[in-house]
């Protein structure tokens, strides 16, 4: 054997050992990438009934905003009502109080004139 030949047979074998190094970590990669597919897949399938689930839940708090948007609709609508209501009844009632307490008061100094005579 030549000087050569025994270099290429040192060669072959310390190529072999770095493919059987690397043959484990290729391998454990392998399977990690195995385990990761699966678990994408099951996340994939769980959050289907996790998706319907939220619409649902969104569709509901829709139905109810529309019920409380009614709701203040009226309650608005109620409290325009008061403050007309109280705007009537202070330019109805108001004038006549101020025109009664306006008299009381003239009939008061009068009489307390004339019986300060």
């Amino acid at each position: 054997m030549s000087g050569g030949e025994i270099a290429a047979l040192i060669a072959a074998g310390a190529f072999l050992l770095l493919v059987l190094l690397l043959a484990v970590p290729i391998l454990k990669l392998g399977r990690t990438l195995d385990e990761t597919t699966l678990a994408v897949r099951k996340t994939h399938e769980g959050a289907t009934p996790l998706l319907s689930g939220a619409v649902d839940t969104v569709r509901h708090v829709n139905a109810n905003l529309e019920r409380v948007d009614g709701i203040t609709t009226n309650a608005e609508s109620m409290s325009q009502n008061a403050a007309a209501l109280t705007s009537v009844v202070a330019s109805t009632v108001g004038s006549p109080l101020v025109k009664v307490a306006s008299f009381t008061y003239g009939v008061r100094k009068a009489a307390s004139k004339r019986s300060g005579r």
